[in-house]
Formats: structure tokens, sequence, C-alpha cells
């Protein structure tokens, strides 16, 4: 029998495992006259699944009402079932509702069937290396095994992998298909083609190959010397036509356009008391003393274990859902035990550390309590700043810390943390130096896939390690009575503290193993992404400095023209409106002004998107002024506004939050404030620049990479026009518009040059013919010229485009020049206008991602030499820029070595180049 693999993607078929239940087991019912038959067969057989095999990841996909694609194909498909019974239909709504209450997602895809499905989402998971296991007893399905995706018919407990698929259909996986095709599917009005049976398809699959093959060696079907071979071909070429509908019927879709990828399809803790309700309702009574039992999903891997009766919730509550052992977590609050665990961690080749703290500003916040693990199972909480206790009911800050100090400054000492660039932000408050960060769980699983996954904790222990995690809201409350951490009793703080710092530990335990064994992720996590997160944390920590009287003038004139712009607006529409209201303005705009829509909201109303707006507003005023209140109104509510409200009492500077781990590509993000949304192409976002300004004394240096993407694309492309304009140190767009124009440089137009531009850019994000016609305004017939010529120009571009179409397609990711890996979900979709999307992602995709790269090896050897120059602060990275506050006498000698550092952070076929600018305020340096 195949072997199946550990905690695999488990994809049930609930629409064959309905009707094998209602016909499997007897009539039920429950007092009240209604069926139970069925549910209880399904629900019975689900919770055998889950308990022989405990999955993290798991889904019931069932059949949607209505018709789907191949009822448009084939009339008749399927047309001979006999209707639903209606005492199994009565039976769906509750069980979808209990299904969902087990704790498992539940799929019902209109257009499709469930195995497509269960199919595109066998495939997903299988490219992102993820082993799957299909519950049914469709025989359909066995088109899907692969090595990584196995068969389970929970009836007989038969598993098919491929070798079980060859002994028993005398065929591979790979031809089921056919297989199915020539004999048809009674069960599914599959045709086929007449006078072939098992016996007959098996020998031609066997003799020929698949039925393209076949159908193109039809003078070899007679030699294969079955019972009927010499009629056969005759036979074949009669039907042919029907041969290959039946082979499209018989396919199961790999591509269905699904709103869940397959790492979100998480287990959760069942919702007990919905079921035991729905259990007394249908009177399912030996489950209704399981689940009060807390017995109700233990099984071969020995279950899930239950609280302590110390920290029992109510009956209806306890769900088994903790799976982590927590008999090992201890609360220190005496000298001996600290020092005890003290020589633990001194012991130790990796220890997991996690702070409580009473703020999530790390820059203010204090430790309430510290929690450190060693081993799985073995954590301890130091509680040191809860209101409530007086010593010795809890630990004296101050001295805990000043013996973890040695301890955490010693990088020696190897420390696993989830996000600890917050932590080590926090311990800076208490003048500790964390060092010897060697992993951190968040940046593990972002570099593992930075696409579709969560990477906060819960998520990721629910994902890895199958255990639902003590929420915060579990012990301190949601809304306007959420209590803090140092309000928090302390047996629950303790065992939510002890449990992050054991999660932490064992997530590094299942994660890095994964992770090593990928040279280009495992290379970005142990080169860039973890030297980076203290250089992060210094950055934040300088913050820059704002002037908000500027501000405040700014905010006031734009109050005005905000005013201007409303006033405006309700003329053009002839009546008053309320400008932020969509539904209204889609009223003014589509119904009393009888502007076409362009484009829908999912919910079916005419959009009213940016996007939408700009393509308005190139006809209509109203979209227009529209747009720029919208701008304007951002800008203020944003920034001018919010910016004077977030100086720190402490430092008198504002200090945004960089993330690692939130986009695609490897680009930081920021927030409070967002750093990356300033405009800088317009008049209002320059003057929010003009705020950031510089300490008496000081200047502002900003260091922009010039063009990086371009030249990414230049090397990564190595066409050779491109090479020689960049090796030349050309104006690029300049020399790219006497190409496509076919003129001399010296003649380029201001025009040509803008076009060129709107050129170059545009294919590094794939923009198609009619995208630049929108965008230079000019018929799509002359912009898909302007870019045939680029490409006979620049006939290197489009190879690499097309190379990584292709390469997309193939693995499912693209990848920088260091090896980070983009993944995309949607390179093989049935959806063209996702495909599309994903294909234009794979091209621009290593630019932006190699760019990112380029940027944070530039910030790590920045900061290795700011070491030494106390002279110079690095306060803000945007986009390809950095930015520094300088001493003034300085200025002339580290922007020329900053422009050295950041010039040689990578090695290109083109050079890199760094512009460097001064000025009072961030405006003028850049």
């Amino acid at each position: 029998m195949a072997q199946i693999a550990d905690n695999p993607l488990i994809l049930v078929d609930g629409s064959s495992y309905l009707y094998r239940a209602y016909h499997a087991f007897p009539p039920l019912t429950n007092s009240a006259g209604e069926p139970t038959g069925a549910m209880y067969g399904v629900l019975n057989m689900l919770k055998s699944l889950l308990m022989q095999y405990q999955p993290t990841h798991a889904a019931v996909v069932f059949d949607a009402k209505g018709k789907t694609f191949r009822d448009e194909l084939f009339e008749a498909y399927k047309s001979h079932r006999p209707p639903m019974p209606d005492d199994l239909r009565a039976q769906i709504a509750p069980l979808h509702k209990m299904v969902k209450a087990m704790g498992l997602p539940l799929l019902v895809v209109s257009g499709v069937e469930a195995d497509d499905v269960i199919g595109t989402l066998a495939v997903q998971a299988e490219q992102q290396g993820r082993a799957v296991l299909i519950s049914t007893g469709d025989k359909d399905m066995a088109q899907l095994v692969t090595p990584n995706v196995t068969l389970i018919n929970t009836m007989n407990n038969t598993v098919l992998g491929p070798q079980e698929v060859q002994d028993k259909y005398g065929i591979p996986p790979s031809l089921i298909i056919d297989y199915l095709a020539l004999m048809g599917d009674a069960s599914d009005n599959i045709p086929g083609v007449p006078g072939v049976g098992e016996k007959t398809a098996q020998a031609l699959l066997q003799g020929l190959g698949g039925m393209s093959s076949i159908y193109a060696h039809l003078d070899n079907v007679a030699a294969l010397g079955f019972r009927g071979s010499k009629t056969m071909a005759g036979k074949l070429e009669q039907s042919k036509e029907v041969a290959f509908l039946s082979y499209q019927l018989a396919t199961i879709k790999t591509d269905v356009a699904l709103e869940v990828t397959c790492d979100a399809l998480t287990v959760q803790p069942p919702e007990v008391e919905t079921l035991i309700d729905q259990f007394r309702h249908y009177e399912f009574k030996r489950w209704i003393s399981d689940l009060e039992s807390g017995s109700w999903l233990q099984g071969k891997k020995g279950g899930v274990s239950q609280k302590t009766a110390a920290e029992a919730e109510p009956a209806a509550t306890a769900a088994p859902e903790r799976v982590l052992a927590a008999d090992g977590y201890v609360t220190l609050l005496d000298e001996d035990s600290v020092e005890q665990w003290l020589k633990r961690l001194k012991e130790s080749d990796l220890f997991a550390l996690d702070l409580e703290t009473d703020s999530l500003d790390n820059l203010n916040a204090q430790i309430i309590g510290i929690s450190l693990a060693t081993a799985p199972g073995e954590a301890a909480y130091l509680p040191v700043g809860h209101d409530y206790l007086d010593a010795p009911a809890q630990l004296d800050r101050d001295a805990v810390l000043a013996k973890l100090k040695p301890l955490l400054e010693d990088p020696a000492l190897k420390k696993v943390g989830q996000n600890l660039k917050y932590d080590r932000g926090v311990l800076k408050n208490y003048d500790i130096e964390l060092q010897g960060i060697a992993f951190d769980t968040m940046l593990e699983s972002y570099c593992l896939n930075s696409v579709g996954n969560k990477h906060d904790m819960d998520s990721l222990s629910a994902r890895w390690l199958n255990h639902k995690t003590v929420t915060f809201e579990e012990i301190a409350g949601k809304g306007k009575n959420q209590l803090t951490f140092n309000q928090i009793p302390l047996e629950q703080a303790a065992h939510y503290a002890a449990e992050d710092a054991d999660v932490t530990l064992q997530l590094h335990q299942k994660m890095w193993p994964e992770l090593a064994r990928l040279s280009g992720p495992k290379q970005i996590f142990e080169r860039i992404e973890m030297p980076l997160l203290s250089v992060i944390s210094r950055i934040e920590r300088n913050g820059v400095l704002i002037d908000p009287a500027i501000l405040s003038r700014h905010s006031q004139e734009l109050t005005a023209r905000l005013a201007e712009l409303e006033k405006e607006a309700h003329e053009l529409a002839g009546e008053p409106f309320n400008l932020s209201s969509t539904r209204q303005l889609q009223t003014i705009l589509f119904e009393k002004q009888g502007i076409k829509p362009t484009k829908k909201t999912p919910g079916g109303a005419p959009s009213t998107s940016e996007e939408v707006l700009a393509e308005l507003a190139l006809d209509y005023p109203l979209p227009k002024v529209i747009l720029e209140h919208r701008g304007l109104s951002k800008l203020k509510s944003t920034y001018t506004d919010k910016l004077p409200q977030m100086i720190n009492a402490k430092t008198g500077r504002v200090h945004t939050s960089y993330h690692q781990a939130v986009t695609a590509t490897g680009r930081l993000s920021s927030t409070e404030p967002n750093l990356q949304n300033i405009p800088v192409r317009n008049e209002e976002g320059r003057r929010i620049r003009q705020a950031f300004i510089a300490s008496p004394g000081c200047k502002i240096l900003a260091a922009d990479y010039s063009q990086i993407e371009l030249r990414i694309m230049a090397h990564l492309s190595q066409d050779p026009g491109l090479l020689a304009a960049f090796a030349d140190n050309q104006d690029i767009h300049r020399a790219t518009a006497a190409e496509v124009f076919g003129t001399s440089l010296d003649k380029v137009t201001g025009e040509q040059r803008r076009s060129a531009k709107a050129i170059n850019f545009g294919l590094i994000y794939g923009m198609s013919a009619f995208g630049l016609s929108r965008q230079l305004n000019i018929p799509p017939g002359e912009s898909k010229k302007y870019m045939e010529r680029y490409f006979e120009r620049y006939p290197g571009v489009l190879r690499y485009m097309e190379s990584t179409r292709e390469q997309a397609a193939g693995q499912g990711y693209v990848e920088t020049l260091d090896g980070r890996r983009l993944w995309l979900p949607d390179i093989g979709s049935s959806n063209a206008i996702r495909r599309k999307a994903a294909e234009r992602a794979a091209i621009n995709a290593p630019m932006q991602g190699t760019a990112a790269d380029i940027i944070k090896r530039a910030m790590i050897a920045v900061d290795q030499w700011l070491q030494q120059e106390p002279a110079v602060k690095m306060i803000m990275q945007v986009h390809d820029e950095l930015v520094f506050e300088v001493c003034a006498e300085e200025v002339e000698r580290v922007g020329r070595k900053l422009a050295e550092l950041m010039e040689n952070s990578m090695t290109l076929d083109v050079p890199l180049l760094v512009e460097v600018g001064v000025g009072d305020n961030w405006d003028e340096a850049h």
C-alpha cells in the first residue's frame, strides 16, 4: 500500500461522501421525523479521517447547485441522473453547518464540480511542496495521483499512489483521462467510443500511448491483437469527435479561480457549543458525551491534550484544541529558580525569547514579563511588572534585567524569537543591546513563501504545529474593557507567555529544516533579512525631525482647496452631494449624468475606483475634480493633520515602523506613518517632505538609486543595446527614444523621450500595447508599433520576458538574483485576467525583488560603517532611497562614502548609480 506522508493537506470529496453515506447507512430519522442517516454517515467518516491523520490543513468540497461548464460542452452530461431525493436534500444545509463547526474549511464553487476544486488545490499544494491526501470513492480522481498526491477510499481503506493506480487500471495516472474518454463513464453519461471497454482501452493505451498518439497511429491498432482490434481503427475514426469531447468532459480542471489558497485551509478548533446543539437536535447522543468529555477527536496520534483542571473553562467551550504539552511551563518567583534558568540558558545551543509589554510601541513599552524556552514543552515566565503584585509575589524588574543583560548581549548565545525587532527595541529602553539574534520565525516563514501565507505566531502555530495558541483576547477581553498585560491574572499571563516562547522554539525547529534545504531562500534569510533586523530597529529608533508649523499651514491651505473642489463638484453635478459617498457618486455619474460604467465591483455595482475615475477624467470634468479631492483629502488626513500628533514626547521626533514580512517582492513597507506613500511628483507631496527637517547644525542627505529596475532589466535580459547604453552612461530614455523613433540622440524631442520613458517603465510592469496607448493617449495601433520597434532594437528584453513567463508557468515562482523566491499562485489560472496579471508580475518581480535585495544589502553595509560614524544617522528608507541626518561639515565626505557603499552593494553587468542630494529638508535633498 502507498505510504501517506506526515501531515498531508487532506481534501475530502464531500459530494462523494454524501451519496455513499446516503446509500450505505439505513434511513435514520430523529424523533421529529427528520432524516439523519446521510449526515451521520458523512460526519462519522470525517471524524475517523481527522482522528487518524490529525491534519493541520484540510477542506471538504461539495458540488454547487446549478449547471457547470461541462453541461455547456455536452447537454446530456449527467442528464440521466434522477433528481436528488428530498430526504437527502433536506440534510445538506445542516450537514454543511456541522462540517464548518468541526473546524473544517468547506468549499462550494459554482460553475465547476467538487472534483475541479480538489484538483486545483491539489496541484497548487504540490507546487508548494506539500503532500496531498484526497479522500474519495471516485475513480476519476486517479488522474490527479502523483508521488505527492494520494487517494484514499475510507469505505474500504484502499490507498492509491502511482503504483497502485498502475496495478489497478493497468495504466499510469497520466493516462486515466484517456482511459475514461475511450471507455466512457455511464455514471456521468460520458459517451466514450462505442465498443471500447476496460480491456480494449487498456490495450490501446498500453500499446500506443495516449489518445493523441492513438489517433496519430490508427494504422497500428490492428496489430495490437486484442479482440476486435481489426475493426477498432474504423470505430475510433468514426467516433473521433466524441472521443475528444469525452476527454474534455473527463478532465478535472486544475486551474479554477479560487478565493482561497491551500495555505488558508487550516483546520480550526471545533465550535463545541454549535456541535452540541446540532447533535442534540439530530439525536447523535454518543457524540454529545464525547464532546463533553473532551474525547471527540482523540485518535491514533494521541489526540488533542485538554486543559488542566485549574485552567478548565465551562464544558461548552472546552474544545480539544491545545496540542502542545504545557506541564513543563513554570513561573519563576524567587532568585534561586531564576539562577537555575540562567544556568540553563548559558548551556543551551539556542533559546527562545519573548517579552510581554504594556504597549505595541516599542519606544515607549515597558516590560511586564519575560518568557524563555530552551526545549520543546519547557518554558519559563518571569513576571516583573504586574500592577497588582508586590514583592515577593513577583520579581524585581531591574534586578532580573541586570542578571539577563550579559546573556542577552552575548553574541555567542543564540536566540530565536517571533518578530525580534520589536523585542530588541523594547530592550534598548533598558540599555540592553540584544545580540546573538540567530533566527526569527516570522522571517523564516516569509522567506519560505512571501505570498498568501500569514506570518503571525497564531497562524504559523496552526499551520506548522497543528496547535491553536491562547490568543490575547482570550485572556484580556475585547474592546474598551480590554486589559493590558500588566492587569492580567498571573496564572493566565504565565501560561500565555510561556506558550509564546515554547511555540516560537518549536516553529523554528519545524521551519528551519525546510528553509535550510532551499539554497536561495536560505541565503536571503541568513545574509539579508536577519542582519537587516537590527539595522531597521536602529533606523526606527533614530526617527526623523518634523516641523509641525509647516504642516499646520499646509493643512489650512488644503482645507481651503478642498472646499473649492467640493463647490466645483457640486456645480458640475448640478446638485450638492457627499463626495466621500460611493453610492451618491455612483448615482451622480452613472444615473444622472449618464456616463457609461467601465468596470463593476464584485457586487455588480459600477466601480468608482481611482483607476476608473482616472480613465473617465480623460473625457469628463467631474471625475477629474473627484480625483483631486480624494488625493488632497488623503494627504490631509494621513499626513498634514496626523504627523504632528505622531511626534514622540520623549524624543521630539516621528518614528515609523518598518515591516520586513509584508510585501510579496521583498520591499520594506512602513506604517505609522507610511513613508512610502508620500507623493514625490506633485507639489502637495513635496510640501509634506519640506516638513521633514534636519536638526540644528545638520543637513538632510538623500541617496537614491538611479533607474535601478531598468539597470536590473539590462542585466537580466543581457540585451546588448541596453548594456551598452548604461555602460556609456547614456540617458536611457533618450537612448531608447533614439532607437524606437529612428533618430540621433541629439535630435530626440522631449515628447519622444517621455514616450520612451513610458515604454521603458511600462515593460518592467508587463504593460500591453493597449495599456501604453492609454498612458500616452495615442491610438493602440501606434503604441503597438512603438513596442514592436522597441523589441526589434532590444530583442534580449523580449527573450527575457518570454523565458520568464515560461519559467514561472513551469515552476510556479520566479527568483531574484540572490535567490529570493516570488510565488505566483495565479500563473496557471484558467481566468485569463488573473493569469495575465500573474504573467506581468512574473516579469516585474525579479526586478523589483532584486532592487529590494540591493537596497537591503546597502542598508546592512552602510549600517556597519555608521557604527564608527557618530556624526551620521540613517533615518529613513523609502523605495530606492536612503535618507540620513548628517553634521553639516561632514556632508561632502559622508556623501561620497555612502554613494560608494551603495553602488558596490551588488555587482551587475551594468554600473549601479547613486545620486546624492543635500538640503535643510527632505524635499531639498531629494
